[in-house]
């Protein structure tokens, strides 16, 4: 099922363009890594997704149509109750949504990693962070989205706090099958979770890529250090290896390899290797390659 489809989705503000003709998909089980610098538009198209500003152009379709699924979101700073505990945070949003069940809200707490605040006092003003996050993607949760939209979820978090959101993240992914969009700078971040990236550039959505034809089109880089190059080349040929550099002894492969079969054929023609070592490609690279001539 795709689960958000926008068609020449559009925002203008004055003269501005801040959403510009994007077409997205994004289809279930997706966690959509949304990416581009401050003012791109990530934000403004996650408020259009979530109806709290309306487009000037185009249109998007959400489980093709099917009203019987939820999405939720966290932009921007939502708002907690300072003033009150966790527990009571959940209460309150449970009244506000028509789906009040102590169980569930007990559930929550200890699926988002908050389980020692369910008989706490302490006041959500005193929470960390990264418990804020947790305990406002709980409240999210209470409706049973099937789409949850985070808008920089990990911005401002120490490691702890990264770390769990990280893992809360696919924790829903899997167990819950929820579909994720998330906006986020914190591009290392962003790749431990992401399974389809977007990259938006002043409005546009200029590229959308799974995480396995990044892998494809930037193959990871070996390095060897030879003991000699004798024969080396014709070697490479018979591996089929021709993105490669040859200086001195230091032989670098620009190519998907199995470097043991490598290293064996090698030491078949008393060519010893002497070190190894391998460079897998990072979301970083290929969002430098993408956006190269665009900023």
């Amino acid at each position: 099922m795709i689960v958000l489809q926008t068609n020449n989705l559009t925002k203008r503000y004055g003269s501005l363009l801040a959403v510009n003709n994007v077409n997205m998909t994004i289809n279930e089980g997706d966690i959509y890594g949304f990416i581009g610098e401050n003012g791109a538009g990530k934000t403004t198209l996650i408020r259009l997704i979530t109806n709290l500003i309306s487009p000037t152009g185009g249109s998007f379709e959400l489980f093709e149509g099917d009203k019987t699924h939820h999405i939720a979101a966290v932009v921007e700073s939502p708002a907690l109750y300072l003033g009150m505990n966790a527990i009571d945070n959940l209460r309150m949003q449970a009244k506000i949504v028509g789906l009040i069940d102590e169980d569930r809200i007990t559930e929550l707490l200890i699926l988002v990693g908050l389980e020692d605040q369910i008989n706490s006092k302490k006041k959500a003003k005193n929470f960390s962070l990264g418990m804020k996050q947790r305990l406002i993607i709980a409240m999210t949760l209470l409706s049973e989205p099937k789409f949850l939209l985070l808008d920089e979820p990990m911005n401002g978090l120490d490691p702890e706090g990264i770390i769990a959101i990280r893992n809360l993240i696919i924790k829903l992914n899997r167990e819950q099958g929820i579909t994720f969009l998330i906006s986020s700078h914190i591009l290392d971040e962003l790749s431990r979770v992401a399974t389809k990236y977007g990259f938006i550039h002043h409005g546009r959505l200029i590229h959308e890529v799974t995480k396995e034809e990044i892998k494809q089109k930037l193959p990871k880089t070996t390095e060897l250090r030879l003991s000699s190059t004798e024969g080396v080349k014709a070697i490479l040929k018979e591996f089929e290896i021709v993105n490669y550099e040859l200086v001195d002894n230091k032989l670098t492969i620009y190519n998907n390899v199995d470097v043991s079969k490598l290293i064996v054929k090698f030491a078949e023609s008393e060519v010893a290797t002497l070190d190894v070592k391998t460079y897998e490609p990072t979301i970083e690279d290929y969002y430098i390659e993408v956006m190269g001539g665009r900023q």
